[in-house]
């Protein structure tokens, strides 16, 4: 728990300049949004976690009867509801919660979503389980996770100085087939493999994985 409450910190405190971060690619964002909704139903009661402030779960709701977008962070959760009011949106929910933790019922979601939040996520095993449990059987997962063991090394130098002064939350230094047993030794079994990035070297897989 110390650890999820110094994330939870951390990311209330950078929510409002996290909102304001551009996008570094925006191609390959749209891709992934692109491929994402081949796997969305009109009727489908869909789940995020990790949303941030909602700008992906509201490019994706007209594409789902009702999406439920939930991150450990109430500011982040604060920003992403000012934004729905003011886009209109409204078969959008967002809470804070985490999937390790939800009450929601078993078999409750038809597709679960999670970008660019498994590497951040210390009790990653027990989040993924959560994920299971709320699908339904036969339920997607749909992930996008930087992998942060390709990158330059140097970074492992890094990111232990950030947090040691409070600039950076937990962060794992995932390798793609780490990802992948993690999701797989959740219940799921992979059913597509691919990387969207349109510019630089591509550290990001987007995996849909599959309730089993």
């Amino acid at each position: 728990m110390p650890q999820a409450n110094n994330d939870t910190r951390f990311w209330d405190r950078t929510a409002r300049k996290y909102a304001k971060d551009p996008i570094a690619d925006v191609a390959g964002y749209e891709r992934t949004l692109a491929e994402t909704r081949r796997y969305l139903k009109a009727g489908d009661a869909a789940f995020e976690f990790g949303c941030g402030t909602g700008t992906t779960a509201l490019k994706l709701a007209p594409s789902v009867g009702h999406l439920t977008a939930t991150d450990i962070s109430s500011e982040m959760i604060a920003i992403a509801r000012e934004k729905a009011a003011a886009a209109g949106v409204t078969n959008v929910s967002f809470e804070v919660v985490t999937p390790d933790a939800s009450t929601f019922p078993d078999a409750a979601f038809d597709v679960a979503l999670g970008f660019n939040v498994l590497h951040l996520v210390a009790a990653r095993d027990a989040a993924l389980r959560g994920v299971h449990r709320i699908l339904k059987p036969g339920g997607l997962f749909v992930s996008k996770t930087p992998c942060l063991s390709e990158m330059n090394p140097a970074i492992r130098l890094v990111v232990p100085l950030m947090q040691a002064i409070g600039k950076a939350p937990y962060v794992a230094f995932l390798s793609a087939e780490q990802l992948e047993r993690a999701i797989v030794g959740a219940g799921f079994v992979i059913i597509e493999r691919a990387r969207h990035a349109t510019k630089g070297k591509d550290v990001r897989p987007f995996i849909v994985a599959r309730k089993m």
